[in-house]
C-alpha cells in the first residue's frame, strides 16, 4: 500500500511514505474481497410477426408495466396500407427476464428470430471491488499522513496524491455502479411486424346506375339542342346567300320548263 500511494509522488515522498507505513505496518488488517454472486449481463433481440400490431403494442406496454421494467425506445413506420412495423427496447429486472421473454412470445402470430446472449462480468466486478478497497485503505493512510504532515510541503504532496487516490475510487465506484445496472436489468429489443390483407371495396358511384342515366339522357338533349342550334344559326347567318341561291335555282327551273314545253309543241 505504501508503494502504491508513492507510485504518484517523488522519491522524497516515498521515503516519508515508507517512513511512516514502516511504524503501522504491523497492525495493518488483510483485505478481504466478499465473492459477488454470479454477475451476468442478458440481453435478449426478438423479431414476432403479429395480427394486430396496435394491440400488441398496448399489451406488451402493459406486461412490463407487471414486471417492473420500463420502455427505454419505440419507434413504428408504416409502407403504405398493407406493412406496418415498429421495435420496441425494454429493461426487465433479470430475474422477470425469462417469463417476460415467454409472454412477448405468446403476443406472435408466429416467432421469426429469437436470439439471447450473455456475459459474465463477475471476474470484473470482483476485480473491481477489490481495486477499491485497496484504494479506500491508500485514501485512509493518505487522510491519516496528513493530519499528521508539519511540513508544508509534505502536506501538498499528500493533498495531490489523495486527490489522485479519491478520483480513481470514483471511477471505480462508476463502473460498478454500471455493472449493477446492466446485471440487475436485462435488455429486450422486439422487433413487431404486421402484414395486412387489403379488401378492395365497391365503389358505389359505379354501381349507382339511376345516375349514370340522367347523365347520359341530359348529354342526348344536351346534342341535340346544340345541333339544332348549329342549325338555326347556319340558316339565319347564311340567308342572304340562300336566298339568292333560292333564286337561282328557281330561274333555272322555269326557263328549263319553258324551254321544254316549246320543244313538244313543235
Amino acid at each position: 500500500m505504501a508503494m502504491d500511494a508513492a507510485k504518484t509522488g517523488n522519491g522524497e515522498q516515498a521515503d516519508f511514505f515508507a517512513g511512516e507505513t514502516g511504524k503501522t505496518e504491523n497492525t495493518a488488517e488483510p483485505v478481504k474481497i466478499k465473492v459477488q454472486d454470479q454477475m451476468v449481463i442478458y440481453q435478449a433481440d426478438l423479431q414476432l410477426r403479429v395480427k394486430e400490431f396496435d394491440q400488441t403494442v398496448r399489451t406488451l406496454e402493459e406486461k412490463v408495466i407487471k414486471y417492473g421494467g420500463y420502455i427505454t425506445e419505440s419507434n413504428v413506420s408504416k409502407e403504405g396500407n398493407e406493412q406496418v412495423s415498429g421495435s420496441i427496447k425494454i429493461r426487465i429486472p433479470q430475474k422477470q427476464f425469462q417469463a417476460f421473454l415467454h409472454e412477448a412470445e405468446s403476443q406472435a402470430a408466429e416467432v421469426l428470430q429469437r436470439n439471447i446472449t450473455g456475459q459474465d462480468v463477475t471476474e470484473e466486478y470482483v476485480d473491481l471491488e477489490s481495486r477499491l478497497k485497496s484504494k479506500r485503505v491508500v485514501e485512509e493512510r493518505l487522510t491519516t499522513f496528513m493530519k499528521s504532515a508539519v511540513k508544508t510541503e509534505d502536506l501538498l504532496k499528500i493533498s495531490a496524491d489523495l486527490a489522485v487516490v479519491q478520483e480513481e475510487i470514483e471511477a471505480i465506484e462508476g463502473k460498478m455502479k454500471f455493472l449493477e445496472n446492466q446485471t440487475s436489468l436485462s435488455t429486450v429489443n422486439i422487433t413487431l411486424y404486421e402484414k395486412k390483407v387489403v379488401i378492395p371495396t365497391i365503389d358505389k358511384d359505379k354501381l349507382n346506375t339511376w345516375e349514370k342515366t340522367k347523365k347520359q339522357f341530359m348529354k342526348s338533349i344536351n346534342m341535340l339542342l346544340f345541333g339544332l342550334s348549329g342549325l338555326v344559326v347556319f340558316i339565319i347567318g347564311n340567308l342572304p346567300a340562300l336566298a339568292i341561291l333560292l333564286l337561282l335555282g328557281f330561274l333555272f327551273v322555269f326557263i328549263y320548263r319553258r324551254k321544254k314545253n316549246r320543244n313538244r309543241t313543235e
